[in-house]
């Protein structure tokens, strides 16, 4: 039993190295010296008194991720109440179910009672990942003058949806709301990406500038969260 929950805490240990970017000298310590190399990781990189319930979850989610899932089923069946349905498809969605996250988000919209906007935006996110642009524009444009929804990445989601349908003015127009300093580089550099593809080249190189320069006085961890993003942007740059 004992060998089994090591393998399951160094086997965490690897996936939140490669998930947050942290160095790759900890794979090894984690390997091949894996009580203390753990517990050194874990303490330095992981652990604190508030994360401790969420560390011990993520570790039955990579072991069996479908367990949640499971559980959300079986408290769902028991009580069927809007929580327990949003939950269960949350979690559905963060196991990449989509199609699934779709029906539970879609049943939680015929109660009325409620504004609905977090499910519509949730939904907007599930029909884009399984690749439904029709459908997520459809549930965008029921919400897209809603202030929860306008200059979020929501409303950048909607615009790559406009993007696969070819509707490339739209497209810009929502995706552009991201470009705000000091945030959202992913998005930024898909933004980039995209104004390339349509020629635009200035416009392009300013984002990508932006983020380069912005990257210089970025905390220690958010350069390693968001390393292979700048690493990217400064491939183009070096490119131009």
């Amino acid at each position: 039993m004992v060998y089994y929950l090591i393998l399951a805490i160094q086997f965490f240990c690897v996936y939140h190295v490669f998930k947050h970017k942290n160095e790759y000298y900890w794979v090894f310590l984690i390997i091949f010296v894996p009580v203390i190399g753990c517990a050194v990781y874990l303490i330095s990189n992981v652990y604190n008194k508030r994360d401790a319930e969420k560390v011990a979850s993520d570790i039955t989610s990579i072991i069996n991720p479908t367990k949640k899932v499971r559980d959300l089923e079986s408290k769902l069946q028991f009580s069927d109440t809007y929580q327990n349905r949003l939950n269960l498809a949350d979690a559905y969605f963060e196991i990449s179910d989509y199609s699934n996250a779709s029906l539970h988000y879609e049943q939680l919209l015929e109660d009325k009672s409620q504004s609905n906007v977090f499910v519509k935006k949730k939904l907007l996110e599930s029909y884009y990942y399984a690749q439904e642009y029709e459908k997520a524009i459809e549930i965008a444009e029921t919400i897209k003058d809603h202030q929860e929804f306008v200059n979020t990445i929501s409303q950048f989601t909607y615009g790559l949806c406009l993007e696969k349908l070819n509707r490339f003015d739209e497209a810009e127009t929502n995706m552009k709301v991201i470009n705000q300093r000091y945030s959202h580089y992913n998005e930024r550099l898909v933004l980039a990406e995209f104004l390339l593809s349509q020629q635009k080249n200035d416009d392009a190189y300013d984002i990508l500038n932006d983020i380069n320069a912005e990257s210089q006085h970025m905390t220690k961890p958010n350069r390693r969260i968001y390393r292979a993003t700048i690493n990217k942007v400064k491939d183009y740059l070096n490119k131009a």
